[in-house]
């Protein structure tokens, strides 16, 4: 229950939102101190951070490709190195299952038999105040085995097993450097939505976590250098200090999802080495990054249909190999993408074909020497648990496979243009529908949205609306050799909005006017939560 905004504020620290049921339990001022503390230490690194990203933009756009670095070639060299070793939970991870942290996707995922449940509170979470703190609630409530859920139907849900070890375990993606929590500030200014997502968490259930054989673990999203690796390393050393929890008990896994962030894996490892448990290949953002990067740079980056970017296309399985490759010379776990599909009970023909090539995906990702891997839907863990169980024959992971034949190729990891395939008139319409109904979706608050039987989330509609304006400006042409303009483009945008199924409170208007200033617009924001969140959330 949501009731009336207020503002709160103790000690130059205010929170200014809707009331959220239950939330002087995480809201404390002890957490919000927590918080505060690590705000007041990194704000201005945070910052910095953000300027150099946008500074290392304007190279590339400028015809600068990002490569291996010079500077940090010793780290890369010295085989001296490796991760601390795999903490409780983290030795296998043969499936991890994702999703918001809603209440009954909480149990849902818990009960799901997956190896581990990556706690999202990022891309397929809307940010709105109510779902941040309820988030942290659930959370909380999960580990103390106190959450349960009953439906509008009266259908009851609460979690198996004695214990939480018995569970999969929790690992939590924070938001990303780039996002603000406007909720929240302190001394006036925003705080970064990451340190609010990380401090609540961390502060309520560190010692806990540990009292019951886990630990405080974690996602990192959207990282584009190792100097942001070296930002969170020095956040969780100064939050272990406060808490008084030994240095190296927090575990990150880093997803390699930007084009940059590829060519430094190593050196994000060894920023990390005593708090890393691995990296993962995020693939849906790592191709947004692509385009977002390259997106003024002309038919070379020009990317088909979105459909017809797989993970056999070459750039992508030197991304891939090159990870396996890195984590396992440094004993981390390397970690597979998503399975989006969601199985549907009503078309056993259509669920066959899908789960035919969820298996086949899988399968790649076990042969290549992966760890483990991620589905959407807990449906999928069987078919993904089967795949790794043979490939693994009774270990918990393949570490040994030290992938000593990949050898590391910038010119294959920017080698977009070898991407089989065309752009259609039918990818452009499903861009456009999938970047409507997604944002549509999002607003209303809820970050996870089944649409054709794929789970979106905010990183396949940065696809979509990167597509859609890259496709534009860079006058690329269809199969059928139609050039893509912005007056086509609208007039297409016209006849999807035109067909979508309108419903009492929805946000289709407000979803259309941030998905035309995003893909159609002279300029182009650099993440398309941003207009919405400052437009549409506070």
């Amino acid at each position: 229950m949501v009731i009336a905004s207020e503002t709160r504020t103790d000690a130059g620290i205010t929170v200014n939102g809707p009331r959220v049921e239950r939330e002087d339990e995480v809201l404390t001022p002890e957490a919000l101190s927590f918080v505060a503390a690590l705000h007041r230490k990194f704000a201005p690194r945070r910052q910095e951070i953000l300027q150099t990203r946008q500074q290392r933009r304007i190279r590339i756009a400028n015809g600068v490709d990002p490569g291996f670095l010079p500077e940090t070639a010793d780290v890369r060299d010295d085989f001296s190195w490796s991760v601390a070793t795999l903490a409780p939970g983290l030795e296998d991870r043969r499936v991890e299952i994702t999703g918001p942290c809603d209440r009954k996707m909480t149990i849902n995922a818990l009960n799901s038999g997956a190896k581990c449940w990556m706690a999202d509170l990022e891309d397929s979470s809307t940010p709105n105040w109510h779902n941040v703190v309820d988030a942290q609630l659930n959370l909380r409530d999960a580990i103390e085995r106190r959450i349960d859920f009953t439906s509008d139907q009266g259908k009851e849900y609460r979690l198996a097993g004695e214990s939480l070890t018995d569970l999969p375990t929790i690992i939590v993606r924070p938001r990303g450097w780039h996002l603000a929590e406007l909720h929240v500030r302190v001394d006036g200014l925003p705080v970064a939505g990451s340190l609010v997502d990380f401090g609540l968490y961390f502060f309520h259930n560190a010692h806990r976590l540990l009292e019951l054989g886990r630990g405080p673990y974690f996602y990192l999203p959207k990282l584009e250098s190792h100097l942001e690796a070296r930002l969170w390393n020095d956040v969780f050393d100064t939050a272990q200090d406060l808490l008084g929890i030994p240095r190296g008990t927090i575990r990150a896994t880093v997803l390699i999802e930007t084009i940059t962030a590829a060519f430094e894996m190593e050196e994000i490892l060894y920023e990390l080495r005593r708090h890393s448990s691995g990296l993962n290949a995020g693939r849906w953002d790592y191709i947004f990054s692509v385009i977002k990067n390259f997106r003024e740079r002309g038919p070379r980056f020009v990317l088909p249909d979105r459909d017809q970017v797989t993970m056999t296309a070459p750039f992508m399985r030197a991304y891939t190999e090159l990870l396996v490759r890195t984590c396992h010379r440094r004993s981390a776990s390397a970690i597979g993408g998503m399975a989006a599909f969601i199985p549907s009970r009503r078309d056993p023909e259509a669920n066959a074909v899908a789960l035919e090539k969820v298996r086949a995906d899988k399968t790649r990702e076990a042969d290549d020497g992966f760890d483990g891997s991620w589905v959407a839907h807990p449906d999928l863990v069987p078919v993904a648990t089967a795949v790794f169980d043979e490939a693994l024959g009774g270990l918990p992971n393949q570490l040994d496979r030290q992938r000593e034949d990949v050898v590391p190729n910038a010119a294959a990891l920017l080698d977009v243009a070898a991407t089989p395939g065309d752009i259609t008139e039918g990818g452009i319409r499903k861009n456009l529908e999938v970047g409507v109904r997604y944002i549509e979706s999002w607003l209303r608050g809820v970050g996870a949205a089944a649409i054709n039987n794929l789970m979106e989330d905010a990183a396949t509609a940065e696809i979509s609306r990167s597509q859609i304006w890259q496709w534009i400006n860079a006058g690329a042409k269809t199969d059928e050799g139609r050039t893509v303009t912005r007056a086509w483009v609208e007039q297409l945008l016209k006849d999807e909005f035109a067909s979508l199924q309108r419903f009492e409170g929805d946000r289709f208007d407000d979803a259309l006017s941030v998905f035309t200033e995003c893909a159609l617009g002279e300029d182009y924001p650099t993440f398309l939560t941003l207009p919405a969140y400052t437009r549409f959330l506070i």
